[in-house]
């Protein structure tokens, strides 16, 4: 068995709900939320999903419309997962594809208490720059917010497989 990362397909919103809810409880995206990001609302969105076996692992969404700025928007791998190189897998191929879009520097929003979720971002070069009280809701958890500069375009493609490095983002 092996991980491979793909784009998400609408047929993986329910799989990607129930992922959701298990890592991120009240402050889970619903599938209609899910399902509207899928379809670029707003323009510039890109999801992968790390799946195993017919089984979603993990998935993660970027914003990056073009050049300049992109923005991590989620990265959520299943906890029976972690550990496994998942999430720095999804966190690659987002940076990836930020760099075919020319984007030259990503930010992500990180749960204060998620440590787990800051150490995989800080070995990938990502720098507190921030801090937003209250920003996760319903809870009122403060996020830090990061930043990372991007150089040229990755060769790191969707289909690569995910089991070199560590885990995930109950992390966003």
């Amino acid at each position: 068995m092996s991980v491979m990362l793909r784009p998400m397909a609408r047929a993986d919103v329910p799989a990607v709900a129930e992922l959701e809810i298990a890592v991120f409880g009240q402050e889970a995206w619903s599938a209609d939320m899910l399902a509207g990001e899928l379809a670029g609302r707003p323009a510039g969105r890109y999801y992968l999903v790390a799946e195993d076996d017919g089984m979603i692992a993990g998935y993660a969404g970027l914003l990056a419309v073009g050049g300049g700025q992109a923005d991590v928007l989620t990265l959520a791998v299943a906890g029976d997962r972690w550990g496994e190189g998942i999430g720095a897998a999804l966190l690659d191929g987002l940076l990836a594809e930020a760099g075919r879009r020319g984007c030259t520097e990503i930010f992500l929003e990180v749960r204060t208490d998620n440590d787990r979720a800051q150490r995989l971002y800080r070995r990938h070069g990502f720098a507190r720059v921030g801090l937003r009280k209250g920003y996760y809701q319903p809870s009122g958890a403060d996020a830090l917010v990061m930043r990372r500069p991007l150089g040229p375009a990755r060769d790191a493609g969707p289909q690569q497989a995910a089991s070199e490095a560590p885990a995930r983002q109950a992390m966003t």
